[in-house]
């Protein structure tokens, strides 16, 4: 029994040092434990979609659809989709959503719980689709999974939402790393796009995840890259303004591949998920008969793109055909992700612009692959609103500093045409209203999910009973105790006082008892008489139980919503099998947590 409660004290004595949001060397230690579980499974699944890939298609590589005989082209996209159709049909209990869109959505209002029932939906459902051919990306998937077995470790040790929250972030950081072997773009996308926030608390565990992930990965699957990039740069000042047109073409073909998603998205909302995922599977695979290039994520596509293998023709066509693909397969519900089909498009879109701009500068154009990889990371960019994570990702696939100048150029210039010129915002943020789900984002909010109840609460309190002695209430005074909790008649905890009401009350009878001092001793007898804690004239709060896994913005929102005061439990669902209390959290506790943060960055 002794050995239980030291075991339980010492993981409450962790929950309390992780609500804390200066828990900088447990989060490293639990960034690392989260790159292993997210490496893990991210190893899992790739070997289980590129060794089923190397079975069934023919030739080398994972994606040689074109090997295929032309009606495969159309059969591998509607088996796969009927296969998701059954397993949607019968497990999905209403998820409709999953990826990074998810992601965000669980973490800005779930505070980072995701389930199991997800996780294999995604893994199933991502590894069909991809398998089957369908337009998605590996990346958001990967995310997915990551995050969601960093959530689903941390709730099973019952650990502060506040550091669930950065471990569902190290977790898709991890997945992205271990996706294309580029940890520090793993590690800005989890930051710029699920955080949207960038703070040591949250860099350091998401940097050693993301490494771990990639270290697992290249172990198991070797550290090849994923496209072959050849010795690119641009060849003089003179093609900046090349480089400023392809940033309004990507950031213009940008805003259409959301707007085509949000269409198709929209106008299909009220058809049930299985349907939709047989719809696609039909659509898919008729493009897939104009050309079987747009099947599967398209890496081998993009490597040929790189290498400058297509004509200006092959490139438009795969352009506009691989966005209508994605567009179908994604805005009808297929589990995919965005990211490899966004370089896809960005990939064929450059080598566009750089084949036409290379009739204007008569051989003194960079190769056309520069284009090529200055296409996909403004694409990534401005469809994803992730800039600094698109930049990232373009040196790491290159290793290449004189890509970053361009880049940072091209990158911005999409962006501010997607956004500004068309209003566009995230495709993740398209998919989640387009679902009828919502997403934003509010500075205070971001701190009140950056810290747990048990760093604010107050554990200073005594229980006691509502009817006391007079004396029983001195004693209480002179411990310098700060709340009292009183139970009601069946020992349950309903009401708060606060010390200092209770010193009053007795302040008031030693006044009184001064003014009647002439009164007989069978009168003072009578004055000794019980303290009826409910009914003396004292402000009293009514109490509502709140887990020591919450945040302060789940606290904010009991407040909101009508509570006067919390006591903190070890599960607000479980208050009655668990009576212990940890401490008191007041209205009050909340705003000075917060008020002191947002005065310092607004100074």
């Amino acid at each position: 029994m002794k050995i239980i409660e030291k075991r339980r004290d010492s993981m409450d004595a962790l929950r309390f040092r992780l609500s804390r949001p200066d828990a900088l060397l447990h989060l490293a230690f639990f960034g690392l434990i989260t790159g292993f579980l997210a490496g893990g499974v991210i190893v899992l699944f790739r070997l289980m979609v590129e060794k089923t890939q190397d079975y069934l298609l023919p030739g080398k590589g994972p994606e040689n659809y074109e090997a295929l005989p032309s009606i495969y082209h159309f059969a591998f996209p509607v088996i796969a989709s009927l296969v998701l159709a059954f397993v949607f049909y019968k497990w999905s209990k209403g998820i409709r959503v999953l990826g990074v869109a998810r992601v965000m959505e669980r973490v800005a209002y779930h505070q980072g719980h995701l389930t199991l029932r997800g996780f294999f939906l995604q893994f199933i459902g991502a590894g069909v689709a991809i398998i089957g051919g369908h337009s998605v990306g590996r990346e958001g998937p990967h995310a997915y999974l990551g995050a969601t077995a960093s959530s689903l470790f941390g709730q099973y040790f019952h650990l502060p939402n506040n550091s669930i929250r950065t471990l569902v972030a190290s977790g898709a950081a991890a997945g992205i790393a271990a996706s294309f072997n580029t940890p520090l773009a793993g590690v800005i996308f989890a930051l710029e796009v699920i955080m949207m926030e960038y703070a040591l608390n949250s860099f350091i565990p998401v940097m050693l995840a993301a490494v771990v992930a990639t270290a697992l990965s290249n172990a198991v699957l070797g550290g090849e890259p994923a496209f072959i990039v050849p010795s690119l740069q641009a060849t003089s000042l003179a093609e900046l303004p090349v480089i400023l047109v392809l940033g309004v073409i990507v950031g213009a073909f940008a805003a259409l591949f959301n707007h085509v998603l949000t269409v198709i998205a929209s106008k299909t909302q009220g058809i049930e998920i299985w349907w939709r995922i047989i719809l696609a599977g039909v659509l898919v695979g008729l493009l897939g008969l104009i050309r079987p290039e747009i099947l599967g994520i398209g890496y081998d596509t993009v490597n040929a793109s790189l290498l400058g293998e297509f004509a200006l023709g092959t490139f438009l066509v795969l352009t506009f055909l691989k966005l209508l693909a994605t567009s179908v397969s994604v805005g009808l519900g297929i589990p995919g992700g965005m990211i490899g089909p966004a370089f896809f498009i960005g990939a064929t879109l450059g080598g566009a612009v750089g084949l036409v701009a290379g009739w204007f500068y008569e051989g003194s154009i960079s190769h056309v692959g520069f284009y090529v990889l200055l296409g996909m990371g403004a694409m990534m960019g401005a469809s994803l609103q992730a800039p600094l994570a698109a930049l990232t990702a373009i040196m790491e696939l290159t290793y290449n500093p004189g890509i970053i100048m361009p880049g940072m150029l091209v990158i911005v210039v999409a962006q501010l045409t997607a956004s500004e010129v068309f209003n566009k915002q995230s495709l993740f943020i398209t998919m989640l209203r387009s679902n009828g789900l919502d997403f934003s984002v509010d500075p205070v909010l971001q701190v009140l999910r950056s810290l747990g109840v048990a760093s604010v609460m107050d554990n200073n309190f005594k229980r006691v009973d509502p009817v006391i002695s007079q004396e029983q209430a001195e004693i209480l005074v002179s411990k310098g105790k700060n709340w009292l909790l009183l139970n009601d008649a069946d020992g349950k905890v309903t009401m708060l006082m606060p010390i200092s009401e209770l010193a009053k009350y007795l302040r008031r009878e030693e006044v009184l008892d001064v003014e009647q001092d002439g009164t007989s001793q069978e009168d003072d007898e009578e004055q000794e008489q019980d303290i009826n804690l409910l009914e003396i004239p004292a402000k009293r709060l009514h109490l509502t139980p709140i887990s020591l896994q919450a945040n302060l913005l789940e606290a904010h929102q009991a407040f909101v919503n009508g509570a006067e005061a919390l006591h903190v439990v070890f599960q607000q669902e479980k208050e009655r099998s668990n009576g212990r209390i940890y401490g008191i959290v007041t209205k009050q506790m909340i705003e000075e947590a917060y008020v002191p943060k947002t005065a310092k960055t607004i100074s």
